[in-house]
């Protein structure tokens, strides 16, 4: 029986852009962050983000010839960003074996199992890394850290920039003793510090982001909501107690907050349709992250933000829907 001819109401709209396409401009935008990680990791860096992509595209594979019993789409390079997009948010010292469980968590149950690419709620490289965090805290918080040492830059366990400041705050210390074992602002800008691989260099990151939107493979109401609305609130708390509250630049330039804005809330099947409903989506993630990074006990909360808000995808796009296409615009005469 040959496939069934989907008929839909006009207008149909024909673009040269293709999925494929999409992914690999998302691909040469995370290129600069890649090679900062490189330079700062060194090899393990490699190994993780090599070891994240070949597991996620052999598991799509096998999973969709064996078990699924559809059609391979290995080839369209979703597989391949999922596994770059998962290695970004771990540490690169994480054994393995627990890779290869996060990539199997991310393809087969937050992507495949809700009908593939187009058809998943949630972001399938953010419920790979947040299941290796409540299966595996330990070794997800055992932070490698870049030191230079003469010519050559050597790996050791750290805590990352928020978590120093969540944990001198939670003993007393002031922001003014804290701030001299946390990296300056140019040394997060260039990502010559702690955290997961991809995280590291926020110029990089920037650069990537600024090149997805000039191609047009996503808006800036997402990104730049989440920074605004990150800014204003932590701005807020910081003007109030600076002895308490870490500035706004601390909380965009460290941890996932560019990483999470520019490639991981902007997923296309995982984000609002209109840009109302962008805005409101970006500025649930700011709030929800603030709210964690601040008042909850995790140093870093945009991973659970930016799935949470996920969930009220459908909500947001039943209530925001675009203007149909041809109907009037009421106007008023004055």
């Amino acid at each position: 029986m040959a496939d069934p001819i989907i008929i839909s109401a006009s207008p149909h709209v024909h673009s040269a852009r293709t999925s494929k396409k999409v992914m690999y401009d998302v691909l040469y935008a995370l290129i600069p962050a890649f090679l900062v990680s490189i330079y700062v990791f060194g090899i393990s860096a490699l190994i993780l983000t090599s070891v994240a992509i070949i597991s996620c595209i052999v598991f799509e594979y096998l999973i969709q010839k064996y078990l699924l019993k559809t059609e391979i789409t290995i080839t369209d390079g979703s597989a391949l960003i999922t596994g770059i997009l998962l290695a970004f948010n771990l540490p690169t010292n994480l054994p393995i074996y627990m890779i290869i469980v996060g990539s199997l968590i991310a393809i087969g149950v937050a992507k495949l199992s809700f009908g593939g690419l187009g058809y998943n709620i949630f972001n399938p490289a953010l419920v790979g890394r947040v299941f290796l965090l409540v299966c595996f805290p330990v070794q997800m918080t055992s932070w490698p850290t870049a030191i230079e040492n003469n010519l050559s830059i050597d790996a050791i366990t750290g805590e990352t920039t928020l978590g120093i400041i969540k944990e001198g705050l939670m003993y007393g210390e002031t922001m003014t003793t804290i701030s001299e074992r946390i990296p300056s602002s140019m040394e997060l800008l260039l990502g010559l510090t702690s955290g997961s691989a991809g995280e590291m260099s926020a110029l990089a990151l920037l650069l990537g982001g600024i090149f997805l939107i000039v191609r047009k493979v996503i808006t800036w109401h997402i990104p730049v909501t989440i920074i605004v609305t990150m800014a204003i609130m932590t701005g807020i708390f910081w003007l109030v107690n600076p002895e308490l509250y870490a500035s706004p630049i601390i909380h965009i330039l460290s941890g996932g907050a560019i990483l999470g804005a520019f490639y991981m809330a902007t997923d296309l099947v995982t984000s609002p349709m209109t840009k109302k409903g962008m805005v409101i989506f970006a500025v649930g993630i700011a709030i929800i992250t603030v709210v964690i990074r601040l008042f909850g006990a995790y140093p870093e909360g945009i991973s659970f933000a930016i799935l949470i808000m996920n969930a009220f995808v459908p909500l947001i796009d039943k209530y925001f829907k675009p203007r149909r296409f041809g109907n009037k615009i009421k106007s008023k005469i004055i």
